[in-house]
C-alpha cells in the first residue's frame, strides 16, 4: 500500500508492506500551494509512478489535499472518532486505475459550541493510539496550528487548535515587535522569561506589548527578542490548556525536533511531565486506517 500525508507546503509518501512497516519514502517541498487547478493527478502520478508500475494498488491519502484548496473536499467527522470509524468515512478518488482513498478530517466543538478542525493531525493521532491502545492521553501535536487532543478508549474523543505558531510569524512579519528582533542563536533564558510572563496578571495583548517595551528600555536584547516572544505564546497556549485541568497523566509530545524541545523545556518550567514520540507516526497510523478500509476487489 501507499500511504501519502499531503500538506500545504509538503508531500510525503510512503511504501508500506501488509504489517504497514515503510519500505520507501518520499519527501518533498511540495505541497498542495505549489499545485495548479486540476493538477493533482498528474502530480502524484508524477511522485508515485515507480511504485505503481512495481504493483502498489492501493493509496491511501491525508491532509490538506482533502482541504477545499485540495483534490477533493472530504467531509469533517465529528469526534469521538476511532480508526474504523475514520476508515468508514474515506472518500474515493478516480485515480489511475488503482484504489484511492482520501480519509477524512475531524471536527468538534468547544465549551462554548464552536468549532474546530484538523486535517492530517488526525492520522498522526491514529498512530498514537496503535501505541497508547485504550488509556485516556492528553497529546500535543505542535506547529503552525499546535492541536491538543483527548485520546480515550481507542478514540479521539476531542481537541483544540492554537494558532502559537502563524501568530508567531505575523508579529516577527508585520508588526512592530519584528523591527526590534534580531536574527540569533536561540536564547533559552529569555524563551523561559516568556514562558514564565505568560503565567502573570495583564493578558496576552498587554504582555505582547511589554515585550516591545523591554527592548526599549535595554531589558531584553534584539537576539533574544524572538526567543522571548516564542516562549510568551507557548506560555499562553500552557495557560489555556491548564485552565481546564492539570492532566493526570504525562502530555504526549510529538513535533519536529525544534519545536518539540521548545514546547519540552515550556513543559519542564510549569512542572508538567511528557513523554516524547516521533514526529513521523502519520505512516503509522495511515497503516493502520488501511487495515479496516473497504477496498475494492482487486
Amino acid at each position: 500500500m501507499i500511504g501519502i500525508d499531503w500538506g500545504t507546503t509538503a508531500f510525503r509518501a510512503y511504501r508500506l508492506d501488509d504489517r504497514g512497516e515503510v519500505l520507501d519514502g518520499i519527501d518533498r517541498a511540495a505541497g498542495i500551494l505549489t499545485i495548479p487547478p486540476g493538477g493533482f493527478p498528474a502530480a502524484l502520478q508524477e511522485a508515485i509512478g515507480p511504485w505503481l508500475a512495481a504493483g502498489e494498488t492501493r493509496i491511501l491519502l491525508c491532509g490538506m489535499v482533502g482541504s477545499r484548496q485540495g483534490w477533493v473536499e472530504a467531509p469533517y467527522l465529528p469526534c469521538p472518532a476511532g480508526p474504523a470509524a475514520i476508515a468508514a468515512a474515506v472518500v474515493r478518488l478516480d485515480f489511475a486505475g488503482v484504489d484511492c482513498v482520501l480519509v477524512p478530517g475531524l471536527t468538534a466543538r468547544d465549551a462554548g459550541g464552536v468549532p474546530d478542525v484538523m486535517r492530517g493531525e488526525e492520522t498522526k493521532l491514529v498512530g498514537l493510539l496503535a501505541e497508547l491502545g485504550q488509556a485516556a492521553a492528553l497529546v500535543c501535536l505542535p506547529g503552525t496550528h499546535s492541536k491538543w487532543a483527548r485520546l480515550e478508549a481507542g478514540r479521539i474523543a476531542g481537541f483544540a487548535t492554537q494558532m502559537t505558531g502563524e501568530t508567531r510569524a505575523v508579529l516577527l512579519q508585520h508588526s512592530i515587535l519584528g523591527r526590534l528582533a534580531e536574527p540569533g542563536p536561540g536564547d533559552e533564558a529569555a524563551f523561559l522569561r516568556g514562558v514564565a510572563r505568560a503565567g502573570e496578571a495583564g493578558g496576552l495583548l498587554h504582555h505582547l506589548f511589554g515585550t516591545r517595551a523591554l527592548g526599549l528600555m535595554g531589558e531584553l536584547p534584539a537576539s533574544g527578542t524572538d526567543s522571548y516572544l516564542s516562549g510568551l505564546l507557548i506560555g499562553h497556549e500552557l495557560q489555556a490548556v491548564l485552565a481546564e485541568g492539570v492532566p493526570t497523566g504525562p502530555i504526549h509530545l510529538a513535533g519536529s525536533e525544534t519545536l518539540a524541545r521548545a514546547y519540552a523545556l515550556a513543559f519542564t518550567a510549569q512542572g508538567l511531565s511528557f513523554t516524547r514520540h516521533a514526529d513521523d507516526i502519520v505512516a503509522r497510523g495511515l497503516a493502520r486506517i488501511a487495515e479496516t478500509v473497504a477496498w475494492s476487489p482487486a
